[in-house]
């Protein structure tokens, strides 16, 4: 047998995905379990094993992460992989079949995809046709009418539902806005253009085509899913279609990492993996290697709380004294006050500014920040959208 020295530094738990054999897998990653290196060195696997790579299908949640599992896969094989496997987000899967296949359901391969910034244009001409941006009472913009459209198609929900649970504001224009996707709908396919979730809406089209859907789920050997736990009711069903043959399945995912409701995004779809594919084995990856223990005692504690979840333990053998804080603040100014005078304490014990951080989740929260930052001459780096006085 080949000696695979990239087999002995996965413990036992990333062994037993990488190796599984037959049927339907979900695999429970935890933060920080090495999830990329287990789906990279499962493609490896598979490859050594005799699987050509042009019949797998590795769906990513962006094009950097599926580029930098293959990145690594070569690396394992030393073999030149990435023209051949098919590797990337559900939307650029869908535009290669599409072309190829298209035909079946009516669809000419010269087709144009939009892009956000297209699709929201078209709808604002539409808008602007229709007389509804110049009214007296106020008509959704442009951007809000592209999101209501997209829940809509990816969670195939009706739309009177999502503006009373999304969008409450916009319930009074209910017909308008039927109008608007009508004419929108038209106008897509009177020029042969597909904006994003059509993407998806045509390759589930595909599927149950007589012929072809069986030709489209048999180019593959195994499917591969990444980040399962951000994918939508669309994506499933396209999932389910794509494995019913041969049901070599495995998804990846973490059910407490559920943070996007983009383009209709479920966690539901996780959680019912295991019905949607009866004889799923569950294989849960614990083991961190990305922070110490106390902080994970401290992330079990809040997730245990979860009412429905895959219920795990994260542990690590990184051993550390320190215990993480949690402060509480009345509002936002004493927020920045406790930030500011925490990072002037380490300061004095010797920690230098170059080796303190602030994290936070969308770039406009550090606003207040930066300004009582700039107030007390702390000096510092900003990561990620406009510095504040920029803005």
């Amino acid at each position: 047998p080949m000696t695979r020295p990239w087999m002995d530094e996965l413990n036992p738990m990333q062994r037993s995905a990488v190796t599984h054999d037959g049927g339907p897998i979900l695999v429970i990653a935890g933060a920080g379990t090495g999830k990329t290196k287990t789906l990279a060195c499962r493609v490896a696997w598979l490859i050594e094993q005799g699987t050509a790579p042009d019949r797998i299908l590795l769906l990513t949640f962006t094009r950097r992460a599926a580029s930098e599992m293959i990145r690594r896969a070569q690396r394992l094989t030393r073999s030149d992989i990435s023209a051949q496997i098919w590797a990337g987000t559900f939307h650029a899967v869908s535009n290669r079949l599409l072309r190829r296949y298209g035909r079946a359901i009516g669809l000419e391969p010269d087709f144009t995809v939009m892009d956000q910034a297209d699709a929201e244009d078209l709808i604002n001409l539409i808008r602007g046709d229709l007389e509804l941006g110049d009214t007296t009472r106020r008509f959704p913009r442009k951007q809000t009418l592209l999101a209501i459209y997209s829940r809509a198609v990816n969670g195939s929900v009706k739309l009177r539902p999502i503006l009373e649970d999304h969008f409450p504001w916009c319930e009074a224009n209910v017909d308008d806005i039927r109008r608007v996707f009508e004419e929108y709908a038209k106008r897509k396919q009177e020029q042969h253009l597909l904006d994003y979730d059509d993407l998806l809406l045509y390759w589930k089209a595909l599927c149950p085509s007589p012929g072809i859907g069986d030709t489209v789920a048999e180019l593959f050997e195994h499917v591969l899913v990444d980040e399962y736990q951000d994918t939508n009711l669309m994506q499933a069903q396209i999932l389910q279609a794509m494995g019913c043959h041969h049901r070599q399945v495995m998804v990846v995912g973490d059910d407490a990492q559920s943070i996007y409701s983009f383009r209709a995004a479920t966690v539901h779809n996780i959680l019912e993996f295991p019905n949607q594919f009866p004889g799923t084995q569950l294989i849960k990856l614990e083991q961190n290697y990305r922070s110490t223990q106390p902080i994970l005692d401290a992330s079990n504690a809040v997730m245990a709380e979860a009412q429905r979840q895959y219920a795990k333990n994260l542990f690590s053998d990184r051993h550390g004294q320190q215990k993480p804080s949690l402060i509480t603040c009345f509002d936002e100014a004493a927020q920045c006050n406790a930030v500011c005078q925490r990072v002037l304490e380490q300061l004095e014990e010797g920690n230098e500014l170059r080796k303190q951080a602030v994290l936070f989740r969308a770039g406009h929260h550090s606003d207040l920040l930066e300004v009582e930052l700039a107030r007390r001459n702390i000096p510092f780096v900003k990561y990620g959208g406009l510095k504040f006085v920029e803005a």
